[in-house]
């Protein structure tokens, strides 16, 4: 009897866990930045990001306070060719941060820069980075 008390416990125990576990996927919100500045012209479901080829500087994506970059947090490359829509990573590692020059030499006009998280805490959902030749869409 007690053997079946401690079995009932320990998958109560267990489905209790890892229903927990299943509720923190994508609850820390991150962005991109370049030089601690949101890349996204608007924090919002219609935002979107893009960079001109000649920009310069560090790319992180970072967990927020309203607006303002709070943490570095880790994160993958891919580019998104923008004729063949082909997805291909850049490398197989992990950054915290990388100068844009490198992702970029990588690029050409209307390629997209594509960031990848690599903890489901974190939500991500300006994942796309648009490659412009000249001027950008919004004023920043």
């Amino acid at each position: 009897m007690n053997r079946l008390k401690l079995l009932l416990f320990l998958t109560t125990f267990a489905f209790g866990a890892s229903t927990a576990f299943g509720q923190d996927k994508f609850s820390n919100c991150t962005a991109a930045y370049l030089n601690n500045k949101l890349v996204v012209n608007e924090y919002s479901p219609d935002g979107y990001c893009e960079v001109l080829k000649t920009a310069s500087g560090e790319l992180t994506v970072q967990t927020m306070d309203d607006t303002a970059p709070t943490g570095k947090t880790s994160f993958k490359i891919a580019i998104r060719d923008g004729s063949t829509k082909t997805l291909c990573s850049i490398s197989d590692k992990t950054y915290r941060e990388i100068p844009i020059e490198r992702v970029l030499a990588k690029c050409k006009p209307g390629d997209a820069i594509v960031l990848l998280t690599t903890n489901d805490r974190y939500s991500l959902p300006h994942n796309e980075i648009w490659v412009k030749k000249t001027s950008l869409s919004c004023a920043r």
